[in-house]
């Protein structure tokens, strides 16, 4: 069991129509994924070729912040508003391709970029199946 599990398993009151298991691993997979992007950023600003991935760089720290903010939203939970967490998942889940589909086009020169497209998949399905259990 992860402290997110644990965190969700011990708030005191019921956490409504949330299906836990899919929060839990949205909130793992946005934190996950918010490290990776700063970690391919920090990567990216280390390769020769830097002046050709300022794209690449910009697009990992706007998702490394918005994966950061949406892990944080979806911790809350006292006054959950579910249009607020719709909008959060919505921007996560498009941050998250953009930045997929940008470190993608790196992967195969840049292993922190294939690394990187990989985590933000990850985390853009884990946004797309919480947003499906909201109905």
């Amino acid at each position: 069991m992860t402290h997110v599990q644990s965190m969700l398993d011990t708030y005191p009151k019921n956490l409504g129509n949330l299906d836990k298991d899919k929060l839990a691993a949205c909130i793992s997979a946005c934190f996950e994924c918010a490290q990776t992007c700063t970690a391919c950023a920090d990567a990216c600003l280390s390769e020769d070729m830097v002046a050709e991935l300022t794209k690449c760089i910009r697009t990992n720290l706007d998702c490394a912040d918005i994966c950061a903010a949406t892990g944080n939203v979806l911790s809350r939970h006292t006054g959950y508003d579910a249009n607020l967490t719709r909008a959060v998942l919505e921007a996560c889940r498009a941050a998250c391709k953009a930045c997929g589909d940008e470190c993608g086009e790196h992967a195969s020169m840049h292993e922190h970029c294939r690394v990187c497209a990989e985590a933000c998949r990850r985390c853009e399905q884990a946004c797309a199946e919480l947003l499906a259990s909201l109905g």
